[in-house]
């Protein structure tokens, strides 16, 4: 019997391949929960291949992530890199700068939680440079 990774076994379905140069890398995206104009979030799975990230961005209205799988990294500007694992949550405040990705020998799936939504969409800023990237390996 073939082993099943933890990323094909997900609670969550994966999604499909993001297209978008907000992303280093391979990442998936599943939507959960739509802007109904109700709950006011936005709910998605992400799942991201070894040594994928997304680019330095922020949320006018804030963000939670809630980790369910593999080994990630979360960096809020000007902070240490976060080691993240399952279980993990992250409560990202209004227009923080930050990141996060898989670490770079791990998948890694996490629930974003994009609050607020009625204040505004996310706003991506500059690339993860590879020498920031690689402080998660220190």
């Amino acid at each position: 019997m073939a082993e099943v990774s933890a990323v094909e076994s997900g609670v969550f379905p994966k999604g499909e391949q993001v297209v978008s140069d907000s992303f280093i890398g391979a990442v998936w995206l599943q939507p959960l929960v739509a802007d109904d104009g109700v709950f006011d979030v936005v709910i998605s799975n992400v799942t991201f291949a070894p040594g994928a990230r997304n680019k330095w961005h922020k949320h006018p209205g804030g963000q939670i992530l809630l980790v369910t799988g593999g080994v990630g990294c979360y960096q809020e500007r000007g902070k240490p890199i976060q080691q993240l694992k399952p279980g993990d949550v992250v409560k990202i405040a209004p227009d923080v700068e930050h990141w996060h990705g898989a670490s770079p020998d791990s998948w890694f799936s996490h629930l974003a939680i994009s609050t607020r939504v009625s204040q505004g969409v996310v706003q991506w800023l500059g690339p993860v440079t590879d020498e920031e990237y690689k402080a998660s390996d220190d």
